[in-house]
């Protein structure tokens, strides 16, 4: 019996074919319930995310299965399993259940430390279960890598600094500001990127949105999913007074705003600090507006910079995360290996327990005249010997069973006591 993950991500295959294994979720439950053709799947659940398709399995037998599964891909996604097989990673035992645990705690995501990946494999769970696709080792492994992210979580700060350039912004604003709730945004241009940074910042708490834009259309759009309002780009200008963040990603192929331009600006706002995000290419605003007291000016190159710091801090909690994570490895293979004990337990003390009653019938059949209390006495006695002699082998062998050997011991204790394999 193995535990197993066979999968790609985004570090061993491109997008394009990432696309073609992702698996919706809407489709989870067939997938887990065509795994179940495989006799050699004990256990099984699937998770697949824009960056990763991984099978996680309880099975008889690696290789048979690693076959199944590479057929059962192809079939099911019109492949062939020469188009995918040589992005596959097949791993075992106490490397799957390693891997497990750092893609719970977003330590094998592509960008290390964001959240959204515990929910992906939270949901994926749930789906097994719901299919009782699961059973004792899947589920202690599971709720395990649950408990270990939240102590990656917790006792790092793997999570605590902002990795893209929307967040790190936010995270600017807060140095500046402090608490934004109530804050004033204002939007130049209706871009993906503004977007996501009003998102974030709205997440933040602020307390208007204004969206300008050449095609008001776009505007209005934009400002009705912020509950914000739109004014066309030739007022920009006058609004930017009111707003205390700008966040400008227009397109234009000049800088629109000038230094003289936040100076008025400035002084119109009575000096109160305007932070300003430029996130266009080119830059929307010239890098001279910097220069004015209470004037605030990032662009992306700036962005980028807090972006990388907080990359390699994050990289820095990683480290501490992962030898975290090699102690409850440690922890859940010994839970394991003493699984695999268990059998060879049960049937030892079945064996002796045989032997203690056949034997205690025999005498008692000649001993007539004991009353039934003796006779309960004596049968209490002879269990109690044999749980005293027995106690130490199995404690020595739940102990020697984690250990890397540990099925020697295992075997030999079989062979002493000549218990056959069923």
């Amino acid at each position: 019996m193995d535990i197993i993950v066979l999968g790609l991500s985004h570090k061993t295959a491109p997008l394009e074919l990432r696309e073609k294994l992702h698996i919706p979720e809407s489709d989870l439950p067939d997938a887990l319930e065509g795994l179940g053709a495989c006799g050699q799947i004990l256990e099984r659940m699937m998770l697949s995310t824009c960056n990763r398709v991984e099978t996680y399995a309880v099975v008889d037998e690696v290789e048979g299965t690693r076959r199944f599964l590479v057929e059962y891909l192809a079939e099911r996604n019109k492949l062939s399993p020469e188009d995918f097989e040589s992005s596959l990673y097949l791993l075992t035992a106490d490397q799957a259940v390693r891997h497990i645990f750092r893609v719970a705690s977003s330590l094998d995501a592509m960008v290390v430390g964001e959240s959204q990946i515990l929910g992906q494999v939270k949901a994926a769970y749930g789906t097994a279960l719901e299919r009782d696709a699961t059973g004792l080792i899947l589920n202690n492994l599971m709720e395990r890598a649950f408990h270990v992210a939240k102590r990656v979580r917790t006792e790092t700060g793997i999570a605590t600094s902002a990795v893209s350039v929307s967040s790190a912004a936010i995270e600017l604003a807060k140095k500046i500001f402090g608490d934004l709730r109530g804050r004033a945004v204002m939007l130049i241009g209706a871009g993906k990127m503004s977007e996501l940074s009003a998102k974030h910042l709205l997440a933040e708490g602020v307390g208007s949105v204004i969206v300008a834009n050449r095609n008001i259309t776009r505007a209005v759009e934009l400002a009705e999913r912020f509950s914000g309002r739109a004014v066309h780009y030739d007022a920009a200008r006058a609004e930017m007074v009111r707003a205390d963040i700008i966040i400008s990603s227009t397109g234009a192929p000049h800088q629109i705003l000038s230094k003289a331009d936040l100076q008025e600006i400035i002084l119109q706002r009575r000096n109160r600090p305007i932070f300003v995000i430029d996130i266009a290419v080119p830059r929307d605003i010239d890098p001279a507006a910097n220069e004015i007291d209470n004037v605030y000016l990032y662009d992306l190159d700036d962005l980028q910079g807090v972006v990388q710091a907080n990359l390699r801090e994050r990289q820095r909690e990683a480290d501490r995360a992962e030898v975290l994570i090699d102690r409850e490895v440690a922890q859940f293979t010994h839970w394991l290996e003493s699984l695999k004990v268990i059998p060879t337990i049960i049937a030892m003390r079945r064996k002796v327990e045989s032997i203690r009653e056949e034997e205690l019938e025999r005498v008692l059949a000649k001993l007539h005249d004991l009353s039934p209390e003796e006779r309960q006495a004596i049968s209490l006695l002879t269990s109690s010997i044999v749980n005293k002699i027995l106690h130490d082998p199995m404690t020595e062998l739940k102990r020697q069973s984690a250990q890397k050997d540990g099925h020697l011991y295992v075997n030999i204790l079989r062979r002493l006591f000549a218990i056959r394999d069923d």
